[in-house]
């Protein structure tokens, strides 16, 4: 920002900020063709705020006035439009209070859009708000900063930036990312028994399995299911019992334990080779604790839980890849209520005691859904994650369960580049969209969803909450009763699709040579030479160089 905004003002004073913004919407998107997307953020508070990102982006020169009589401080945008993705960041401060959650809000001429992105701010030193958005329709707009309505906080900002991003350039910075991240390039070298290298060998690969975790919920409906089970395997690597591990489906009334449901699913999920996920140990809304739990006080709960922790571990240990062992804890906290503020904590060293090779997790809603849940702020998150953290908890997790209404993807985007600051797994652990939608309009948003969570670096995995019922799904189904595909079915088919390296068929080079780039997974691969045959397989695992594989044939 050219000019700085005096932090001096008291709380009785007013700062406006008018930030004009002259251009077009079609000289915008001419002057940035090819840009990617910066995903620097920070978490700490510093004493001086960084440079804004993309130089400001189109608020590079303009000047910013001030005018006293308001805290709050407001830019006005013209000539935003509904082709455009926006990512806004900008470094706060506040005055008045010791720390405020800072709430952007963005008023166009026909809608409000309540958060566009927060930021846990602080007095005496800088916070950097990251966040975004995306019009229905093109207009003018009022980008408003604020902070809590029952507080008398002055709110001063710096380094502010808006960045337009054509559909056309976000889809290349996330394709950018996938070829960065999910893929590597490959050259198989070919030789005889003494190694010379051989020239014109057909050879054909084949991806036989992908590294990244991509699967869904499934539920006691697919046990015995036999189409069930074959639309499942045809198509994911990765499962999650949807409540067929919580407390209470596996205790119902006290010492009554029953794991024959979760073991017959177990059994399942093994023989499909997938990846499972534990959910969840402890669900801190008490709506879903067992209704014997909620009447137990003091050592009886104590006792209680640490059976429970002891039960699951003894019988599932090295089992399950992850386990959820708070589930909400951002929203409720009925075990800290009754255990006191260090209950979560005993419960992740309890259980990584127990399975110390699985990673243990935070799972929560609104965090990158939605940025107006002032329970679920990403600092929010990110403070107790550092609470945990300073306590002695590693093989930590961050789960996002990305239950979305419409998504705002550039805020989403922005709230996981705040969290991968943190340096921790990042799976989002149950995507779905609301059923107040039709299935089109589902599709349409699951298929922008899990291409953002696909082409963010730091996402590991993606699981969706499409267990089939009777009765259709949670929220969201894949196909029909009869497994046809709905929408959203041929959205996931065909991205599986993408997301996958084709058969490959070719010839070595007259280096004895044949390179390609390939999805991160396994692969097998068939040389053909003269009379001579051989097979092999290898692993293509993330790595900056090309990954190299001798053959003998």
């Amino acid at each position: 920002m050219g000019d700085e905004v005096d932090d001096s003002t008291n709380s009785s004073s007013r700062l406006l900020l008018v930030l004009f913004l002259l251009m077009g919407a079609s000289s915008l998107v001419a002057s940035h063709d090819g840009l990617l997307y910066d995903s620097t953020a920070y978490t700490k508070c510093l004493g001086k705020p960084a440079r804004p990102l993309y130089n400001g982006g189109i608020l590079k020169d303009i000047k910013i006035t001030s005018a006293s009589n308001d805290s709050s401080p407001s830019l006005s945008l013209c000539n935003l439009t509904q082709v455009t993705k926006y990512s806004f960041s900008s470094w706060v401060k506040i005055d008045g209070a010791d720390s405020a959650l800072i709430r952007v809000s963005l008023r166009t001429e026909n809608e409000l859009y309540s958060c566009i992105g927060n930021v846990m701010a602080r007095s005496g030193c800088w916070s950097f708000l990251k966040g975004g958005f995306t019009l229905s329709s093109p207009s003018n707009a009022t980008l408003s900063f604020q902070g809590p309505g029952s507080t008398d906080v002055t709110i001063a900002i710096e380094s502010a930036s808006l960045q337009p991003f054509t559909d056309e350039q976000w889809r290349k910075s996330q394709y950018h990312i996938i070829n960065k991240v999910r893929k590597r390039p490959v050259t198989i070298h070919v030789t005889d028994e003494n190694g010379e290298r051989l020239q014109g060998v057909d050879i054909q690969v084949k991806q036989v399995s992908k590294e990244f975790p991509f699967g869904s919920a499934i539920a006691k409906t697919i046990l015995g299911n036999i189409p069930y089970q074959k639309w499942f395997v045809e198509r994911f690597n990765a499962a999650v019992f949807e409540n067929e591990l919580k407390w209470y489906a596996t205790e119902p009334e006290q010492g009554k334990i029953n794991y024959t449901i979760a073991d017959q699913m177990l059994k399942f999920v093994r023989e499909s080779g997938a990846t499972v996920r534990g959910h969840n140990i402890f669900w801190e809304d008490p709506k879903y604790t067992p209704a014997w739990v909620g009447n137990l006080m003091g050592l009886d709960l104590e006792k209680a839980v640490k059976a429970r922790i002891t039960s699951l571990l003894d019988r599932y240990k090295k089992e399950f890849v992850h386990w959820d062992v708070s589930n909400e804890l951002l929203h409720f906290n009925f075990y800290e209520q009754r255990l006191g503020p260090n209950a979560t904590l005993d419960f992740f060293k309890t259980v990584h005691e127990s399975d110390p090779l699985a990673t243990l997790f935070l799972n929560e809603f609104n965090v990158v859904e939605t940025c107006s849940d002032v329970s679920s702020s990403v600092d929010g998150y990110i403070l107790k994650l550092r609470e945990l953290r300073r306590g002695g908890v590693s093989m930590d997790g961050i789960g996002l369960e990305s239950h979305f209404d419409a998504p705002n993807i550039p805020l989403m985007r922005a709230v996981i580049d705040k969290l991968a600051t943190l340096g921790l797994p990042i799976w989002l652990t149950e995507v779905d969209i609301s059923n107040k939608f039709d299935k089109k309009t589902q599709a349409v948003y699951l298929e922008e969803v899990l291409r953002e969570g696909f082409s963010h670096p730091s996402v590991n995995g993606i699981m969706m909450w499409t267990a089939l019922h009777p009765y259709g799904c949670y929220q969201m189904c894949l196909t029909d009763a009869d497994f046809r595909n709905l929408p959203t079915g041929d959205v996931v088919d065909k991205l599986l699709r993408e997301w996958r390296t084709e058969d490959i068929q070719g010839q070595t080079d007259e280096y004895g040579s044949y390179s390609f780039f390939g999805f991160l997974g396994e692969y097998s691969v068939t040389l053909e030479h003269g009379n001579g045959t051989a097979t092999s397989t290898f692993a293509l695992s993330q790595g900056e160089e090309t990954k190299h594989v001798t053959i003998h044939l």
